[in-house]
């Protein structure tokens, strides 16, 4: 498994509310694979630090290890108490909705992902420049407040691949969205059943793969032999090679897996230059991909069972536990009004408001720009929806 692990919270719905944690990584077919979950009173320092510490005891700490969030403080300063050698990114989604939010230039977004996802120093110089020309403002904030090493690809310290937002964790907690009105045993239990089926139906999957590498990376590689086709190889001595053709030439290290494009050294996979010089040196391709991405990574990943926990009839539990006093969560007197049933924004997160006009019912347009015929708005939902 990649050690790159996102972390975040989602509020729960029930009687006792509270915050679910997670820390998720991706496995080799660029899947969610749900490592911890928690559950605390709200997202604060003492809540992740403990957490945290939790994590560390299946994880460990090393300076390959990445951990990505969202800029809160808490979990800042949580990640840099308990995890002294990893290193912690920041979340490029996360860091333009902030964008967005404070500066009010929705425009900019798409030169903003261009020096997200910028391999090479160069591109990323190039695109910043253009930046600081139309927003001084915007460029001071992410390479001062930010830091380009926390959410830039070619800046990053440690070894991020190809992920740099958490999406993956957003994707688990959309996946619980009904659940989190359940109360906190219900809610662990339909964690349990959808890691276990995840784990059997990825299991059987992986033992009908035919190719060296997961369905995902080996269509992700596949287009780039027929992309290295005509590319002009030289070799520079035992294990370089120069691959010019194309709009960017590059020089391979086979031996240490490198390319001056930057994406073989970042991604692990074979770049085009990569796939070209292999063949020139009658390489297999497959031998330069990381290990992470192979067939028999992805068995290891879901070789164990996850079973359920059945009737409490049947818990071990230790005396210490069971002696514990746990008093339940404090239930705070409920507010007047529909309850809140959409997530809380996450530091940086903007939720646009939409327009829906009063004519027709339908969001984007005003009713003095309604083209339909109808003015009935009979079954349409209630106005001032969040987006």
């Amino acid at each position: 498994m990649r050690k790159v692990v996102g972390i975040d919270g989602t509020f729960l719905k029930g009687q006792y509310r509270g915050v679910l944690l997670v820390a998720t990584a991706q496995d080799g077919n660029g899947q969610c694979y749900p490592l911890a979950w928690g559950i605390v009173d709200s997202e604060n320092e003492d809540a992740w630090s403990w957490f945290l510490t939790q994590l560390k005891e299946i994880i460990g700490d090393t300076d390959e290890l990445v951990l990505i969030s969202d800029r809160a403080p808490s979990i800042k300063k949580a990640i840099s108490t308990v995890f002294e050698k990893a290193h912690h990114g920041a979340c490029a989604w996360h860091v333009a909705q902030n964008i967005k939010n404070k500066f009010k230039c929705a425009d900019i977004m798409g030169s903003y992902w261009s020096i997200v996802n910028a391999y090479r120093c160069e591109d990323f110089t190039g695109y910043m420049i253009e930046i600081s020309n139309r927003y001084p403002r915007v460029a001071e904030y992410l390479e001062n407040e930010v830091g380009f090493e926390k959410w830039s690809r070619c800046h990053y310290l440690g070894l991020r691949y190809n992920i740099t937002t958490t999406n993956m964790v957003e994707s688990l907690n959309s996946m619980l969205v009904n659940a989190r009105d359940f109360p906190y045993v219900a809610l662990l239990d339909v964690i349990q059943e959808k890691m276990s089926k995840w784990w059997n139906d990825r299991r059987i999957v992986a033992t009908t793969i035919t190719t060296p590498l997961t369905p995902s990376r080996e269509s992700e590689l596949r287009p780039r032999f027929a992309q290295s086709n005509g590319r002009h190889t030289s070799q520079l001595n035992p294990i370089t090679y120069h691959v010019k053709g194309g709009e960017l030439e590059g020089v391979v290290d086979i031996f240490n897996k490198t390319c001056t494009c930057k994406e073989f050294d970042i991604d692990k996979l074979p770049c085009v230059h990569a796939v070209a010089a292999a063949h020139h040196a009658q390489v297999s391709v497959y031998n330069l991909v990381s290990p992470y991405y192979t067939k028999e990574y992805y068995l290891l990943a879901y070789g164990e069972t996850i079973y359920p926990v059945g009737s409490q009839s049947q818990w071990d539990v230790p005396n210490e536990v069971v002696t514990r006093i746990v008093l339940p969560r404090e239930v705070k007197e409920k507010k007047r009004g529909r309850p809140k049933t959409s997530r809380f924004p996450s530091v940086g997160e903007f939720r646009k408001r939409k327009n829906r006009c009063g004519k027709c019912g339908a969001y984007g347009h005003y009713k003095k720009k309604c083209n339909s015929q109808t003015g009935s708005t009979e079954g349409n939902p209630p106005t001032n929806v969040l987006g």
